[in-house]
Formats: structure tokens, sequence, C-alpha cells
């Protein structure tokens, strides 16, 4: 029994140290990026993760996106850390060890982005069978923004169940998901404007008055009816989506898109 239980364990060592050169120890100093990756297939590389990841609740914490913890980081040995574009080049550089690879990655700026951002990763961390996915990634969402058919449908996308809204101009990645199936984004700020004192616009009644959309659409988990910072007089049909979908640069687009195909898809009266 004793060396049946030795020659296991050799076996189990051997396939570790094999499966070692191919897997890179991964941290991965954003959510959204530990999604990607575990979607590509390189989730069991990750072997830290920021204070802010909820994917990997039992992997060691690495500090913040503007604030990583370098000791912390050396202590895991990585091969290659990813973080996104809000963490200085200057920060990365002072908290990389020697012989790792870091990258600063974007992607909230337009689907293009976020295939780049996908296909970065999958070379990066060297993901197996990763050239069929992301084709069929860039194609499944192109259906799927068509099946939506925004028909120039005036939408205003706004984040305001909570603190202090602000609204998603055509130049974010919520604002490019919506002009790809077809809808104008009315928010003339390029990427996000935040209503607040101090601000052109403090209100989001004023702004409505001002871009007159079709459509309020509020990025929360809650019913749009229950939000208390949106009055339910505003002179638009007002749908509430769950946001996380739409925030995270990555396959969840996928998701986001079902959603906007089930409450925003073509009414009986604009369809052929």
């Amino acid at each position: 029994m004793m060396r049946f239980l030795l020659f296991l364990c050799w076996v189990l060592l051997a396939q570790s140290a094999q499966a070692a050169p191919d897997c890179p120890r991964i941290v991965s100093q954003s959510p959204y990026l530990t999604l990607a990756l575990e979607w590509l297939g390189r989730g069991h590389c990750i072997v830290g993760v920021s204070r802010y990841d909820r994917q990997r609740p039992r992997l060691p914490r690495t500090g913040g996106v503007m604030d990583p913890d370098g000791a912390a980081i050396a202590a895991l040995k990585p091969d290659l850390i990813v973080t996104s574009d809000w963490t200085s080049s200057t920060t990365l550089e002072s908290v990389t060890p020697p012989g790792a690879r870091a990258l600063r990655l974007d992607g909230f700026g337009s689907l293009t982005e976020v295939e780049t951002l996908l296909a970065t990763l999958a070379r990066e961390s060297r993901a197996p069978g990763a050239r069929q996915k992301l084709r069929d990634f860039s194609r499944r969402w192109r259906q799927l923004a068509a099946q939506v058919r925004g028909n120039g449908r005036r939408v205003l996308l706004v984040s305001a169940c909570s603190g202090s809204p602000y609204s998603f101009g055509r130049q974010h990645l919520v604002g490019d998901i919506f002009a790809q199936a077809g809808f104008t984004v009315v928010e003339t700020a390029p990427r996000i404007r935040h209503l607040r004192p101090g601000e052109e616009i403090t209100d989001l009644d004023t702004l409505v008055a001002r871009t007159r959309p079709d459509i309020l659409v509020s990025f929360t988990p809650q019913s749009a009816d229950h939000c208390s910072m949106i009055s339910p007089d505003l002179p638009a049909r007002i749908v509430g989506l769950q946001g996380d979908d739409f925030f995270h640069p990555g396959p969840g687009v996928l998701k986001a898109y079902a959603q906007m195909r089930e409450q925003l898809g073509p009414t009986q009266e604009q369809q052929p």
C-alpha cells in the first residue's frame, strides 16, 4: 500500500511538472481580467488577485489597481502580471519582479478594444484553442447585436440608482454596445458625464430635457420603477438592465446583448 501511495505521488508530481511550463503563474490585478482569463481556460493559472476580486476568494491578495502590493506580488513569483491601464506604468514597473512580464490593458472604449484585450490575454497566457474561441466570440456578439435592432431609437444610458448619477457616451464600451445594436446614443460627452454640483448639468431631469431620448436605460439590478433617483414622470420609456454584463470588458457582453434583446428588442410595430 505504501509503495502504491508513493508511486501515485510521483505520478502526480510528474504531471504537475509537465504542466507548469505551459501554464504561466499569473497575477490578475483587476476582476474583469480574472473573468476574461477564466473564459480563456486560464483561471487555474492565476496565483494571486487584487483585493477587489470576488471570483477567487481563496487566492492571496496583491493590493489594488492603483496601489498594487509589490511584496505580495513578488512572493508569488509570477510569470505574468495583468492589470488595467488605471495602474500607472511607473507603479507597475516598480512592483514587477525580475523576469516577470507585465501588461496594462484597457477594453473600456469599444467592442474592438474588447476583442484586442481577449486576444492579448490569450497570446500572453498561451491559452490553448483560443483562436477559434476568439473567432466565435466576434461572430456571436455581432449576431446578437443585429437581433436587438435598435433602428435608430434614441437612448440615454445612465447609472443612477446610487451615489452620483453618470451617463455613458459613444466612446465608452457601454455606448458602443448600444451603437453597434443600431441605437442612437444621445449623450454628447465622449465617454462619461458625471451629474453633480459644479458640472455643466447637475441632475438627470435636465439631462433628459436636453438630450430628448426615446428610452432611458438605468444600469441597476433593481427595477427602474423602484430607483429613487429616477422620476417616474420623465418623458421617456425607462428600462432597467443588470449593469455587470455591460461594465466588464470581456465575454460578458454576450449576456449584455441577451438582456437587450429581451428588454429592448423590436416591438410589433417595428417588425417587418
